[in-house]
């Protein structure tokens, strides 16, 4: 495994060794030694699985504290993978980046406290799984819009599906205020 480098602070990309040959492949998806050696030493207790089609996008999610850390990877097609600093006082406060995530490459997303993730489909179907930190409680859910303008992430020109939640969600700058995460 290694990192690839990031503009986010915090924010860490994993690609690790993908051995392949005319069987398929064979990859450590998580080593928790190696992801030490990365930054990543969170304690993991629940496992994820979303399937989405195309054009479906999911974001821009974060909890509120204790917050929810994670390891995010596309085990089947390809997304589009996109992470907003809402650290208040960090350097790149409302900055995005976004990471291809696909089965070929099998890289992986850490995405810590402090950050909204959000992820659009780009292939027929995409398998999303992602490890976090704390349990899902959806009393401590929260989100942003996806379409903030002053945000200004680029998603793919696909035709979008959404939730009625990812539709009413709120701007980065009307929140703002009530963010409890510091950098």
């Amino acid at each position: 495994m290694r990192s690839v480098p990031t503009t986010l602070p915090g924010l860490i990309v994993v690609e690790p060794t993908v051995h392949g040959d005319s069987r398929g492949f064979f990859l450590e998806s998580y080593r928790e030694d190696r992801l030490a050696e990365l930054g990543i030493t969170d304690a993991w207790v629940q496992d994820n699985h979303a399937r989405s089609g195309r054009g479906v996008i999911r974001g821009m999610h974060f909890a509120l504290p204790p917050g929810q850390a994670k390891l995010v990877r596309c085990v089947r097609g390809t997304v589009i993978d996109v992470v907003v600093d809402i650290r208040r006082g960090s350097p790149t406060y409302g900055k995005w980046e976004a990471i291809e995530l696909d089965d070929v490459s099998q890289r992986m997303v850490y995405v810590p406290v402090g950050f909204a993730h959000g992820y659009c489909v780009t292939s027929e179907i995409a398998d999303v799984v992602y490890k976090c930190t704390h349990y899902y409680d959806p009393t401590l859910e929260r989100e942003i819009s996806l379409a903030d303008p002053d945000v200004g992430i680029v998603w793919p020109d696909v035709e979008r599906t959404l939730s009625q939640r990812d539709i009413d969600a709120p701007r980065l700058r009307d929140i703002a205020d009530e963010l409890p995460f510091q950098f």
